[in-house]
């Protein structure tokens, strides 16, 4: 079994941290190919994000990929940042985060390949139609809808 990188539970820290310390946290990506973001703001193979609540709406950081919709110059965009890309992780008031050493892009990566199950994938299948013949368990449509009792009651049990 590979080991598990520490980087995504270590960027979820200090976002917490950040944002429990009323800090704005921001987020230092370098862009290539696997990463999806405006393009018009990459400076130097880079970009710097601000990645608090009042800035991103739907931010997902999982262990692959950090995601989230933010605007720019008034549109809203999707964002998709490997975490392989991820830089530096930080707070813009105080500078205070981590950051990380990036010499293998995501897109300098392998692409994963899902490992055999010895089990078939599940599929879809047609349902039959209903006949008349199925349908005869149910009830008449001119049965009188159930009756609604008074007031509920609370019975106790010992």
């Amino acid at each position: 079994m590979p080991d598990i990188s520490t980087k995504p539970y270590l960027l979820r820290a200090i976002y917490e941290w950040c944002t429990d310390s009323g800090y704005t946290p921001y987020l230092a990506v370098k862009v290539d190919a696997a990463t999806t973001v405006p393009m018009e703001y990459v400076k130097k193979g880079e970009i710097i994000l601000n990645i608090s609540y009042g800035a991103t709406s739907g931010l997902k950081m999982d262990n692959d990929a950090i995601t989230f919709r933010a605007r720019f110059n008034g549109v809203s965009r999707e964002l998709y940042i490997p975490v392989h890309n991820v830089l530096a992780i930080y707070a813009n008031e105080n500078g205070q985060g981590m950051a990380f050493d990036v010499t293998t892009t995501a897109a300098d990566l392998p692409p994963a390949t899902p490992e055999p199950t010895s089990s078939p994938a599940p599929g879809l299948a047609a349902v039959p139609a209903k006949t008349t013949a199925d349908m005869s368990h149910v009830p008449d449509d001119d049965d009188e809808p159930p009756k609604k009792g008074g007031r509920p009651t609370l019975t106790r049990i010992k």
